[in-house]
């Protein structure tokens, strides 16, 4: 690729990555999971709808909101709220670990909904290989925080969180060349903000005590790790290979951990990286399966996001 687009890639990778730092940092705040969930959302549906407003396309039709409607509780809402909440019970570099699973579940949920993406031995080892890396997480006990947490629901939540991901990614391959992309990702973060600011309101109330520190930290999540990353990574598959930009795979869950260790205190403890090791052999026997394999440049799978 050239050098242009690997800068983008980076860029976008940090955004999505960041994303995992500023909620903890948002947790530390006393800023609720509901409330920075749902304000993020409804930001960055902002932003997309003036965005939309811009390009002016055409009115989607009703399938396509029925399928903007699957794709927002999906592949945004059930992510963003379990992963958050992931957040609050072991370490970023730990979440992060799991979020590079996506790929894997990605692969599992396309062999029973897109007949021409099978899933074969060798990412059926990859998958393997990568969950038993997570098993391992899980006997260690390890959370990557200083002081408590709980490795088990935080594995629950994640394993969740890339499970939707993975079917929503799935779906929209399998209805891909009936809407447009941007227009799809409008209707994903229309409908999710609408559900979230009404799950906020009625668990956490207004948020009406969040400190300075905390709204920055929200609109840092809502613009720079979700809004940027997605127009970046629409961008990149306009010219390069759906198996190049699959490279945030690689880089998300590394920036994350490096970035909970120099940012947030947090420890890289024995069974994170044994875990992250494993899990990283998964990733590469599958991705190797992959890239023997040529794929069609398609903007349609760019509703599949690293956590963040």
């Amino acid at each position: 690729m050239r050098p242009i687009y690997w800068f983008a890639l980076v860029v976008a990778s940090i955004g999505w990555a960041f994303g995992g730092i500023m909620t903890s940092a948002a947790f530390d705040e006393g800023v609720g999971a509901w409330t920075m969930v749902a304000i993020r959302v409804l930001i960055a549906a902002v932003l997309v709808g003036v965005l939309l407003l811009v390009r002016r396309p055409a009115f989607p039709s009703v399938t396509v909101l029925r399928y903007g409607f699957v794709q927002a509780v999906t592949n945004l809402t059930i992510p963003y709220i379990l992963f958050t909440f992931a957040y609050d019970e072991a370490s970023v570099g730990f979440v992060g670990l799991l979020a590079a699973l996506i790929p894997l579940s990605t692969a599992a949920f396309a062999n029973f909904m897109l007949e021409d993406e099978p899933l074969t031995i060798a990412k059926t080892v990859g998958l393997l290989v990568a969950l038993t890396g997570v098993a391992f997480l899980l006997l260690s006990g390890d959370s990557g925080l200083p002081e408590g947490g709980r490795p088990v629901v935080a594995v629950g939540l994640g394993l969740t969180a890339v499970a939707s991901i993975g079917f929503a990614a799935s779906f929209a391959k399998r209805h891909a060349g009936t809407y447009d992309a941007t227009t799809m990702t409008g209707l994903q973060f229309g409908f999710s903000a609408v559900g979230l600011v009404i799950a906020m309101l009625a668990i956490e109330g207004a948020p009406t005590d969040v400190s300075t520190t905390g709204w920055w930290l929200i609109v840092g999540m809502a613009v720079a790790s979700t809004f940027v990353p997605f127009l970046i990574y629409y961008w990149i598959l306009q010219h390069v290979s759906a198996t190049n930009v699959s490279l945030t795979g690689y880089l998300v869950p590394f920036i994350a951990l490096v970035g909970g260790l120099v940012l947030l205190d947090e420890e890289l403890q024995p069974g994170i990286a044994v875990g992250f090791v494993l899990v990283f052999a998964g990733l590469v026997l599958a991705d190797r399966a992959s890239r023997r394999v040529p794929h069609p440049v398609a903007p349609e799978i760019a509703e599949t996001w690293p956590a963040g």
